[in-house]
C-alpha cells in the first residue's frame, strides 16, 4: 500500500502541487516566525550581556512625587560614598531624559520616544566606558555635546559643527565635540543619543547635584553580590541595586516576553493560513479519490481492506506533507532573514548576531505540516474506504446520499445558531466577559457556517446567477449551473475565501466604527485651532505656555496640565487649565454651575465623578495636595466628561502652587480668523522652531488617532494576504479538477457550437461565482462580528455608532471577483484547448 501511495503521488504531481504550496506557505510562516524570534532573542541577549559586561552593580532611584521633594535622586555625596567602598574600581553616575536633534531640514531625527539625552561620565582616565568615540571627544564644557554616529550621519554633522538640541526646555545650540558608537537600546530602536556635560544634564532632567542611576565597576576578584549589599547600605532607601548579571538576565527575560507577544501574533496568522489550507487539501484529496474510484474499488475487490485504503490515502498525504514541510522550512529561514532585513530598513536596528537554527522550529514545522496534511486527507480517505466495490466500479462519480447532506445541514445549522446566540449575548453584556463570549461564539459560528456552506451555495448563487445570465448569456448560465453541481466542493473552496474575508471585514468594520467615533469626538469636543505637544509624549514646560500666550494672532490658550489631590480619602486626577480660555478651546457641556467660577479658585467636576463622590455645585470639600498641604475647594461647575481633560478642572496657578514640576501634556490654542499657514508658522516660531514640538491642526489630530487604526489594519491585511493566496490556490485546484471531470461534457458543448472563447468565459465565470459566493458569506459574517465587538466598548467611547465601510466592502467584492479571474486563467486555457473528439470519447 505504501508503494501504491508513492505511485499515486508521482502520478498526480500537478494536482498535488496546490496542496504542496498551501502547506508550504503555512509551514514557512510558522518556521520563519520561530527562527526569527529565536534569532532576535539571541541577538538581544548578547547585546544585553555586552552592555553590562563591565557592570558589577547597577543602582537606580526614581522616587515618588512625595519622596522626590526630600531626595530627588542620588546625590554627589552618595556617589562619592559608593566610590570609596572596598572593591569599587569606578562609578558612572547618570541622569537622562528626552533630547532631540533635527536634520538639515529642521525635522526631528528619530521617532520621539526613542530620542534620549544623558550625561558624559568620564573616569579618571577621561573615558566613559559606555561609549567608544570614533571622532573627537566627550563634552568638556556646558556648551558642548556629543552625538551617536547614526544621528550624526543622518544630520550631516561633523565635529566642530553647531547643533540645535531640543529638550523640554527651549531649543539651544551646542558645539559638537565628538561622535561615538554605543549599544544603547534607544539608538538601536532608531532613536538618537545626545551626551551633555554632567551639570547641563542635571539641570535639564533632574536637579543640580543629583543623578537618577549609577553603574559600579568592580576591582578584579571582587564579589558582585557582596558589593551590591555594601552599596545598598550607603544609598537612600528609595534606591534599588542589582548586580550587572542579574540586570542583564532581567532585561533578557523582558525582551523574551516582548518577543513572545510578537511570536504569538505571527503564529496566530500562520494558524489561520494553515486552517484555510485544510480546505484546499481536503478538496484535493476528495477529488483525487473521486477520480480513482474504479481503481480503489478494484483494490477492494482483490482483497484490500477499508483500513488499507484509508492508510494508503493517509500515506499519500504524509508524503506530500513531508515534502511541503521540507520546502516550507527552507523558505521560513529565508522569511526570517527577510524580516530581519526589513526591520533594519525601517531603522529598527537589530543587534549583530548569527542566525539561530535550533531543533524546535524544525520539529514543529515538520510536525505541523505532516499532521495538517494527513488530518485534511483523513475524511476523504475514510469516505473512499466506505464505497462498496460493486457500486464504485459501476460509476466514476460516487453519489452523495441525501441522508448525509440532511445530517450535515442540521449539525451546521445547530452550531451556527448556538454561536450566533453567544455573540449576541456577548454584545449585550459588554466588557471583557462579553468579548470572551463573542470569541467563543465566533469560533462556533465560523465552524457552523463552514459545515453549512454547501447548503448555502444554492440559494446565494441563485441570487447571483441571473446577473451573469443577463450579461454573459449561455456562458453565464452554464457557469452558474456548474458552480452548484457539486455543493460540497463549491462550499469547501468558498470556505477558504470566506474565512479570510470574515477576519478582514470584521476588523474593517471595527476600525471604521472606532475611527468615526474618534473623529466625531475630536470634531465635537475641540474648538481650538491647534493642539501643541511634545513628539516624545513627555511634558511641555511652562515656558512653552508663556511663549504661546505671547504669539501673534493667538486669541485663547489653555493647557492640559497634570495635577492631582486627595479628595474624600482618595486621589483624583485634575487638569490645570486657564480660566476664561478653556471654554474657547474645548467644548465642555456644563450640566450645572459656571466655568467662570474657575477664576474664583473653584473647581469643575465631570458628571460621573460628581455622581460617584456625591458632589454638587456649591459643595465645599477638604483636600490634601501632593505637597501635603491641606485646604478646601468649592465645586463651581459640573460638566459632561471629556476625553481631553481629567475628571476635575482647576486653575493652573493652583496646580503650580503645590507642584512646581507639574507637566503640561497639551496646549490648546485658538487663533484670530482660524487656522492658516501664517498662524502655524507663528506658533512654531514662538516655540523656537523646536523640532520636538508638534503643532497640529484639527485634521492632524484626527489623523493622529485614525492613522494608528489604519496602520494596524494595513498590517493585518498584509498578514492575512497569505491566507487569501491559499484561497486562490483552492479555486485553481477546484476548477482544474472540474475541467478534468467534465472533459466529455466540454467536448459535447464544443461540438454543438460553443467556441473556445465562450468555454474560457464559462470557466472564468464559474470561478468568479464561487469567489463572490465566498466573499458574500465572509463579508456578512465579518460585519456581524464587527458590530458585536464594537457593542462591547461603546459605553467607553463617546459618539460610538456602527459604521459599515461600504467602499472597502465594495473593494473586497471586486478583489474576490479578480481572485476568481486570476485563478481561472490556467484551467480556462486548458478547457479551451481540449480536443473535442478526444474529449467526447473520455469516460
Amino acid at each position: 500500500m505504501f508503494r501504491t501511495a508513492l505511485r499515486n503521488v508521482l502520478a498526480h504531481k500537478a494536482r498535488l502541487l496546490m496542496t504542496v504550496l498551501a502547506v508550504m506557505l503555512g509551514v514557512a510562516f510558522v518556521s520563519g516566525t520561530l527562527v526569527f524570534t529565536d534569532t532576535l532573542s539571541n541577538a538581544f541577549r548578547g547585546q544585553s550581556a555586552k552592555s553590562y559586561d563591565d557592570v558589577a552593580v547597577a543602582v537606580e532611584m526614581y522616587p515618588s512625587a512625595e519622596e522626590a521633594r526630600k531626595t530627588p535622586g542620588l546625590s554627589q555625596q552618595v556617589v562619592d560614598k559608593v566610590a570609596k567602598l572596598d572593591g569599587v574600581a569606578s562609578v558612572g553616575p547618570r541622569v537622562d531624559g528626552f533630547a532631540g536633534v533635527p536634520d538639515k531640514d529642521g525635522k526631528l531625527i528619530g521617532v520621539g520616544w526613542s530620542n534620549k539625552g544623558t550625561n558624559f561620565a568620564p573616569g579618571k582616565d577621561g573615558k566613559d566606558r559606555a561609549y567608544t568615540f570614533t571622532a573627537g571627544n566627550g563634552p568638556a564644557s556646558a556648551g558642548q555635546i556629543a552625538l551617536d554616529r547614526d544621528t550624526a550621519d543622518k544630520g550631516g554633522y561633523k565635529v566642530g559643527d553647531t547643533v540645535r538640541v531640543a529638550t523640554n526646555a527651549p531649543v539651544k545650540e551646542y558645539e559638537l565635540s565628538g561622535v561615538f558608537t554605543t549599544e544603547d537600546g534607544a539608538v538601536n530602536a532608531g532613536g538618537s543619543l545626545v551626551l551633555f556635560d554632567t551639570s547641563v544634564a542635571q539641570k535639564l532632567y533632574l536637579k543640580p547635584g543629583y543623578f537618577q542611576n549609577l553603574t559600579v565597576t568592580a576591582t578584579p576578584g571582587a564579589d558582585a553580590d557582596k558589593l551590591r549589599d555594601e552599596v545598598l547600605k550607603v544609598v537612600p532607601k528609595a534606591a534599588t541595586a542589582q548586580t550587572g548579571a542579574d540586570l542583564a538576565e532581567q532585561q533578557a527575560k523582558d525582551i523574551e516576553a516582548g518577543l513572545g507577544a510578537l511570536n504569538q501574533v505571527l503564529l496566530g496568522f500562520a494558524g489561520i493560513a494553515l486552517f484555510v489550507g485544510i480546505f484546499l487539501i481536503s478538496n484535493t484529496f476528495t477529488m483525487l479519490v473521486a477520480q480513482r474510484t474504479k481503481e480503489l474499488a478494484l483494490m477492494r475487490a482483490v482483497g484490500a481492506s477499508r483500513k488499507q485504503i484509508t492508510r494508503s490515502v493517509l500515506a499519500e498525504a504524509g508524503l506530500v506533507g513531508l515534502l511541503a514541510s521540507a520546502v516550507g522550512y527552507v523558505l521560513g529561514i529565508g522569511l526570517a532573514v527577510g524580516l530581519r532585513s526589513a526591520m533594519n530598513a525601517f531603522d529598527l536596528k537589530i543587534p549583530a548576531g548569527d542566525l539561530v537554527l535550533e531543533g524546535t522550529p524544525v520539529l514543529i514545522a515538520f510536525t505541523v505540516g505532516v499532521l495538517i496534511t494527513m488530518l485534511a486527507a483523513w475524511l476523504p480517505g475514510r469516505r473512499a474506504a466506505k464505497i462498496p466495490p460493486v457500486a464504485a466500479m459501476s460509476s466514476v462519480h460516487a453519489t452523495q446520499s441525501t441522508k448525509s447532506l440532511v445530517v450535515r445541514n442540521s449539525i451546521g445549522a445547530a452550531i451556527t445558531a448556538l454561536g450566533a446566540v453567544l455573540i449576541v449575548l456577548g454584545a449585550g453584556q459588554g466588557g471583557d466577559d462579553g468579548r470572551m463570549l463573542i470569541a467563543g461564539g465566533a469560533f462556533l459560528t465560523l465552524i457552523g457556517v463552514i459545515v453549512l456552506i454547501p447548503f448555502l451555495s444554492r440559494p446565494v448563487i441563485a441570487v447571483i446567477r441571473p446577473f451573469f445570465v443577463k450579461v454573459f448569456g449561455v456562458s453565464g448560465k452554464l457557469a452558474g449551473l456548474n458552480a452548484v453541481r457539486n455543493p460540497r466542493r463549491t462550499g469547501a473552496t468558498a470556505s477558504a475565501l470566506a474565512i479570510g474575508l470574515t477576519l478582514v471585514t470584521g476588523l474593517s468594520v471595527l476600525g471604521a466604527t472606532v475611527g468615526a467615533a474618534l473623529d466625531k469626538m475630536t470634531t465635537d469636543q475641540i474648538k481650538a485651532d491647534y493642539m501643541v505637544s511634545m513628539a516624545s509624549g513627555t511634558a511641555l514646560s511652562e515656558e512653552a505656555l508663556t511663549a504661546l500666550e505671547k504669539a501673534p494672532g493667538v486669541t485663547a490658550v489653555s493647557p492640559q496640565q497634570n495635577g492631582a489631590f486627595e479628595l474624600k480619602g482618595s486621589y483624583v486626577s485634575a487638569s490645570g487649565v486657564t480660566p476664561g480660555d478653556i471654554e474657547k478651546v474645548l467644548k465642555l457641556d456644563v450640566v450645572s454651575g459656571s466655568m467662570a467660577s474657575l477664576d474664583q479658585g473653584k473647581i469643575a467636576v465631570d458628571d460621573k465623578t460628581a455622581a460617584k463622590r456625591g458632589l454638587k455645585v456649591g459643595d465645599t470639600v477638604p483636600v490634601e495636595w501632593l505637597d501635603k498641604q491641606k485646604g478646601k475647594l468649592t465645586v463651581g461647575a459640573v460638566y459632561k466628561g471629556s476625553e481631553f481633560v481629567s475628571p476635575v478642572l482647576i486653575d493652573t496657578e493652583l496646580v503650580s502652587a503645590h507642584d512646581d514640576q507639574a507637566g503640561i501634556q497639551q496646549i490648546f490654542v485658538s487663533t484670530e480668523g482660524g487656522p492658516s499657514a501664517a498662524h502655524e508658522k507663528a506658533l512654531s516660531k514662538a516655540m523656537g522652531d523646536n523640532p520636538a514640538i508638534t503643532v497640529m491642526d484639527q485634521k492632524d489630530i484626527r489623523d493622529l488617532f485614525g492613522g494608528q487604526i489604519n496602520m494596524l489594519l494595513n498590517i493585518v491585511y498584509g498578514l492575512l494576504a497569505m491566507a487569501l493566496v491559499i484561497a486562490v490556490l483552492g479555486v485553481v485546484n477546484t476548477l482544474a479538477m472540474s475541467v478534468f471531470e467534465r472533459q466529455q461534457e466540454i467536448g459535447m458543448l464544443r461540438a454543438i457550437g460553443l467556441d473556445r472563447r465562450r468555454v474560457k468565459r464559462m470557466v472564468r465565470l464559474e470561478a468568479v461565482v464561487i469567489s463572490v459566493f465566498g466573499a458574500v458569506v465572509g463579508i456578512g459574517l465579518g460585519s456581524f462580528l464587527g458590530w458585536a465587538i464594537g457593542e462591547t466598548f461603546k459605553n467607553s467611547l463617546p459618539g460610538y455608532a456602527l459604521v459599515l465601510p461600504w467602499d472597502r466592502i465594495g473593494v473586497f467584492l471586486v478583489l474576490a471577483a479578480l481572485v476568481g479571474v486570476l485563478a481561472s486563467l490556467w484551467p480556462a486555457r486548458s478547457a479551451a484547448k481540449l480536443n473535442m473528439l478526444a474529449a467526447i470519447k473520455t469516460e
